[in-house]
């Protein structure tokens, strides 16, 4: 059995904490861990981490990197699309790398999840991909299926017939549903929310496939080199169009346990726990005659007096106010601010990086303020700028500083400063995470203000 985690979405409808510089998958919204690092967590229950692909963008490589040195799971594949194009390629690529990379067998079963859904509890969930493994071991395409229970609008259902074994008969799939459509399929009893988590055997997929998506198919069959050399001539398609809408193999097994995709700040209510008053509070919050209402702080302060049915987000750079019920209509504050050209939209105070992170903390005019994380025995490239002088101040750990032709090492609580026009490169030579603020002064502090140098 392997596992394909696509994790290459940069959704928006978390705005402001998810963005396309950091979408949703690396969010820490429950604990101090990211969905992705929870989703890895659930598989490696039950497979190695060998076992584990995930499928990501280019540009989220350093993310998915550290999400897995996080969680234990560095032995876990990482599979690069050249560019979004989406589940179907995505996925295609992934059974590939399975195939000429991992010596995987035609009969192998491959179970996809996406990286950014909230599941529990682990056992039941355990329980249940098992039993989706099983069946699509009979040369069928499983689909893991949600009871619905409420009449939910932002959820795709699978209408579903007569129960055999472990699964169910798949009749049908519909798209979201306005709510009188909603309402009419929970009554009908035999509707399900499409989690779209997938389950099938690498030969049933290449198989399906060459029905039904045969330049995919062609793309695929000539290695996985010549696969992500052409990948942007693949369709942008899902996998649900591609092959699961279509299929004549299509059987359901029900997830019976809590599932949510978090696809909204309303979403994001549900899973958190809740005070007497009915308020999810994170962060240093206070709150007078509140009820029912989200508040998600993260440096300040938060006061809410006599709110109610209310959502309210911070951010470094952003803060987000809305009614309960709104919080879809986020989507629409995210294409104004891109039709404005502004970096919100996209960018996020934090980056990642090959050696580590950095997060903006403050900014003017004539300067900019940066925590910056340097992982073990990583460094920053030799640099110079012309319009600006740094000054680090060293939180946590050693750093090993070059300046000029001067090298020195810099603990705890010392600081060193770099003059303009000064080749530096800054580096961890110990064994924990090196933590530096970094304050920029000049009268030009864009990012482009750098002079690279190739080192010998």
């Amino acid at each position: 059995m392997k596992i394909i985690i696509l994790a290459g979405g940069g959704g928006s409808r978390l705005f402001p904490l998810s963005r396309k510089s950091y979408p949703k998958q690396f969010l820490c919204l429950e604990d101090n861990k990211s969905l992705l690092s929870h989703t890895v967590e659930r598989f490696l229950s039950f497979v190695e981490a060998s076992d584990i692909l995930v499928v990501t963008n280019e540009k989220y490589l350093y993310h998915v990197q550290s999400e897995l040195a996080e969680c234990g799971a560095k032995e876990a594949h990482i599979v690069l699309e050249p560019v979004g194009r989406n589940t179907a390629p995505a996925i295609g690529l992934a059974a590939l790398y399975c195939e000429s990379k991992l010596g995987c067998a035609q009969d192998e079963v491959l179970i996809v999840a996406a990286a950014d859904h909230v599941i529990r509890p682990l056992e039941r969930f355990e329980s249940c991909m098992r039993r989706g493994a099983a069946v699509a071991a009979d040369d069928c395409l499983v689909t893991f299926g949600i009871q619905a229970k409420t009449p939910e609008t932002g959820y795709g259902y699978i209408e579903t017939g007569e129960r055999t074994g472990n699964s169910v008969a798949v009749t049908s799939f519909k798209e979201k549903p306005d709510l009188s459509t909603a309402k009419a399929y929970v009554e009908a009893g035999n509707y399900y929310w499409n989690s779209g988590m997938f389950a099938f055997k690498l030969g049933f997929l290449w198989q399906e496939f060459g029905k039904y998506e045969p330049v995919i198919a062609d793309i695929l069959q000539d290695g996985y080199e010549n696969a992500v050399a052409r990948f942007a001539d693949m369709p942008d398609i899902s996998i649900d169009y591609a092959v699961a809408e279509r299929s004549q193999a299509v059987r359901m097994v029900p997830l019976d346990c809590y599932w949510n995709d978090i696809g909204s700040w309303d979403a994001m209510y549900d899973i958190l726990p809740k005070d007497k008053d009915g308020n999810a509070l994170k962060g240093d919050c206070l709150t007078i005659d509140c009820k029912d209402s989200l508040i998600l702080g993260r440096d300040r302060l938060i006061a809410g007096i006599g709110l109610e049915d209310l959502l309210l987000v911070e951010t470094d750079d952003v803060i987000v106010v809305a009614k309960k019920g709104e919080s879809q209509k986020v989507k629409n504050v995210v294409e104004q601010l891109k039709k404005q050209g502004r970096k919100e939209a996209v960018e996020h105070t934090r980056k990642y990086h090959e050696w580590g992170t950095s997060s903006i903390i403050g900014n003017g005019p004539g300067y900019r303020m940066k925590k910056v994380r340097v992982m073990p025995n990583k460094k920053l490239t030799l640099q110079m700028h012309y319009h600006r002088s740094e000054h680090w101040i060293v939180l946590r750990g050693t750093a090993a500083v070059l300046r000029g032709d001067e090298q020195m090492m810099v603990h705890e609580s010392e600081s060193v400063f770099i003059p303009q026009t000064t080749k530096h490169q800054l580096s961890n030579p110990g064994r924990i995470p090196l933590e530096i603020i970094e304050i920029q002064n000049g009268s030009y502090i864009g990012e482009d203000d750098i002079v690279r140098y190739v080192e010998e």
